[in-house]
């Protein structure tokens, strides 16, 4: 088929960065095994190449590399996106970023960095990234799923080897789960045990079981340590002329859930 916008020939070039990237991390992870003075983290790659040596023939090193390039595009892309956002929604809710500020100031205090060891002792910013996720979950449709046999969901059959498409931007609107869904309001997560790792189907927007996001990790970490220590640094204000009512919300859809118009806050420090 043809490239006529080049999206092909750039994600190859830009593919082909990563996949040179992972093969020096291997070819010095390989090294390192080999001295005798090693020892083993028991970390993602390593665990990979455990396997890879007992059972050569199931995970190969282009396994490998292609596994680790669904990680680290699942935790970048999703997050570009989520972090918008995350950015947008405070402007947006000047009380919410007040509260979010009182927070950091309070526990992490003034002149001290927001560290990832520290994220579970601010549980609005916790809050408030799940609210987010909720709001605007990166991928609305998830990834596609395919029944392993016949079922029966609500007098409805679904046949083996049928594609399914769930939509976690419905589900994490839906009015009989949710209270005011359409609002934003961190404060329906404080005290709350529901999380985004897809225990609680009410909230799934990395979808769930085995087929779950590989980058929700790195996703989640980078989201919180990000709006930890800007929010922390800087104060948040709209450019001329935009206030938080006439701020643009509106969605583009696509795979992943980008805003239709880009975000231009100003940055100034506390």
């Amino acid at each position: 088929s043809l490239d006529l916008q080049g999206m092909r020939r750039r994600m190859t070039v830009h593919f082909g960065k990563l996949m040179n990237l992972f093969d020096r991390v291997i070819d010095k992870r390989l090294q390192l095994r080999k001295t005798n003075d090693y020892i083993s983290t028991n970390d993602f790659l390593d665990t990979l190449l455990n396997i890879s040596e007992d059972k050569n023939e199931e995970l190969d090193r282009n396994l490998i590399k292609h596994l680790l390039l669904d990680l680290f595009t699942a935790g970048t892309e999703t997050t570009s996106s989520t972090f918008e956002w995350v950015m947008a929604e405070l402007p947006h809710n000047p009380k919410v970023l007040q509260e979010a500020q009182r927070e950091l100031k309070q526990i992490i205090g003034a002149g001290n960095s927001v560290e990832e060891s520290g994220i579970a002792c601010l549980p609005y910013l916790q809050a408030f990234v799940k609210e987010t996720l909720r709001l605007h979950p990166p991928v609305p449709l998830l990834l596609p799923r395919k029944t392993e046999a016949d079922y029966e969901i609500h007098n409805f059959i679904l046949p083996k080897g049928a594609q399914l498409l769930v939509n976690t931007w419905a589900v994490s609107r839906d009015p009989n789960f949710w209270e005011e869904p359409d609002l934003f309001l961190p404060e329906r997560f404080i005290g709350s045990e529901m999380d985004v790792r897809g225990r609680d189907f009410g909230l799934i927007p990395f979808g769930g079981g085995r087929r779950i996001c590989p980058g929700l990790p790195l996703a989640l970490k980078m989201l919180h340590l990000m709006l930890g220590r800007l929010l922390h640094s800087f104060d948040w204000e709209l450019e001329d002329g935009v206030t938080p009512e006439s701020l643009n919300m509106e969605d583009k859809y696509g795979l992943v859930l980008h805003k239709a118009q880009p975000l231009k806050a100003i940055a100034i420090s506390l």
